[in-house]
């Protein structure tokens, strides 16, 4: 209990002192979060609308597709990203492994399919009387696109913030792709995970402070997102 009580203590010493080494792994976390997420936002809103609000050959299949991506693995996405960009492999001239960027691609493969699954279920769940609405207002696709995912903002919200709590918590892909490099690529999970086996039980609770604090965050935007669009439904209703 010791052990604990002065690891603690050492953890909030560094917090306060705004230690860099501490910092900078909380700034490659944020910068890969942002970016992986603002990717699978503009790339999974608009795939994951025409999933749940088209019907096409292929649907059932394509469905099928975003729910196993769902539950693969991280590290076998890991394993695949490390692959593309390898030296040897076919996209190891852009120099991506072991980046920042490299990171936030990796980690978009893990965003990406819970905003498609999750936008085209709400897309299900809207009223057809909206698209019937709209469309003989004179709407075209793209009006139609935002007036649906308007209609479900919250269930919108609610998946991003799904999505982030998926990304900003990854370890597997972040170690694989992006090396855990000190001062650069080495993100919140990451350092835990080496301070930890390193002996260094006071830099690990600091970063996990960080990293419960986010959480705690997360599952409250999460909660009053459910509580809003469970209200919003009622009020449909």
């Amino acid at each position: 209990m010791d052990y604990f009580s002065e690891g603690l203590t050492k953890a909030v010493a560094l917090l306060l002192a705004l230690d860099p080494e501490t910092f900078s792994a909380v700034w490659a976390t944020a910068s890969v979060t942002a970016l992986a997420l603002a990717a699978s936002l503009v790339l999974g809103l608009p795939l994951g609308f025409a999933l749940g609000h088209f019907r096409f050959p292929g649907r059932r299949v394509a469905r099928l597709f975003v729910d196993w991506m769902l539950s693969l693995p991280t590290v076998v996405i890991g394993l695949m990203v490390y692959a593309l960009f390898t030296s040897r492999g076919p996209l190891g001239e852009w120099g991506l492994l072991f980046s920042l960027p490299g990171m936030a691609i990796g980690l978009t493969l893990l965003g990406l399919p819970i905003i498609i699954a999750m936008t085209a279920t709400a897309v299900e769940s809207t009223d057809v009387r909206l698209t019937q609405t709209v469309l003989s207002l004179g709407a075209d696709r793209m009006q139609l696109l935002f007036a649906t995912l308007s209609e479900a903002r919250f269930a919108m919200a609610l998946a991003a913030a799904s999505a982030f709590g998926r990304i900003v918590s990854e370890v597997g892909i972040a170690m694989m792709v992006g090396g855990n490099i000190k001062w650069q690529t080495r993100t919140i999970t990451t350092a835990i995970a080496l301070e930890t086996g390193k002996g260094e039980f006071a830099s690990g609770i600091a970063l996990g402070i960080v990293l419960m604090l986010v959480a705690l965050v997360v599952n409250l935007v999460v909660g009053l997102l459910r509580s809003r669009a469970a209200a919003d439904y009622r009020g449909c209703a």
